[in-house]
C-alpha cells in the first residue's frame, strides 16, 4: 500500500503539535524545521487539517497552529481519510463494475480483508499513541554514549 506524502506530513505535523503545543500555538516554520517538511507544502497540509477540524490557527506575531482535539481523539485513520482520500489497495475494491472478474474472483475477498485490517490498525492508533512511541524510542544519552532503545 502506498501512503500519500500528504498523509505522512500530516501525521508528523500533528505529532509535533501534540509534543510542542503545550505553551501555545506552534509556528509552521518550527514544525517544518523539526520535521524536515518543506514549509510551503506543510502550510497546505495544515490548512487542510484546519478545514477538517483537527487543528486551529491563530494569526499574528504570537500566532501559529494548535490541535483542535485531544491527541487521543485523532486517529491515523482520520488523517488518512481526510488527507489521503479514499484510495484502495487494488482497483477492484473501488467498485465492482471496475473489474470484469469481481463477481468470481477469489483474490477480491483477500484484498478486502487486507484493506479492513489496515483500516482497523489505522483507526486504533492515535496521535497520542504515536507521541508515546516517539518518547519511548528516543535514545537517551549518558556521557555521549547511546543506551538501549526500547520498542
Amino acid at each position: 500500500m502506498h501512503i500519500p506524502m500528504q498523509v505522512d506530513y500530516g501525521v508528523r505535523a500533528l505529532v509535533d503539535l501534540a509534543a510542542n503545543g503545550g505553551e501555545g500555538p506552534v509556528r509552521a516554520t518550527d514544525i517544518s524545521k523539526r520535521q524536515g517538511i518543506p514549509e510551503p507544502y506543510l502550510v497546505q497540509v495544515l490548512h487542510s487539517l484546519r478545514k477538517r477540524g483537527l487543528t486551529t490557527t491563530q494569526r499574528g506575531p504570537l500566532g501559529g497552529h494548535s490541535l483542535a482535539l485531544e491527541p487521543s481523539e485523532i486517529s491515523m485513520g482520520m488523517v488518512m481519510e481526510y488527507l489521503g482520500g479514499t484510495q484502495t489497495i487494488v482497483g477492484c475494491l473501488d467498485e465492482q463494475g471496475h473489474c470484469t472478474q469481481s463477481s468470481a474472483c477469489g483474490q477480491r475477498s483477500v484484498w478486502l480483508e487486507v484493506e479492513m485490517a489496515m483500516q482497523a490498525v489505522l483507526n486504533s492508533k492515535s496521535i497520542a499513541d504515536l507521541l508515546e512511541r516517539d518518547r519511548l524510542t528516543e535514545l537517551p544519552k549518558e556521557n555521549g554514549a547511546e543506551l538501549a532503545v526500547r520498542p
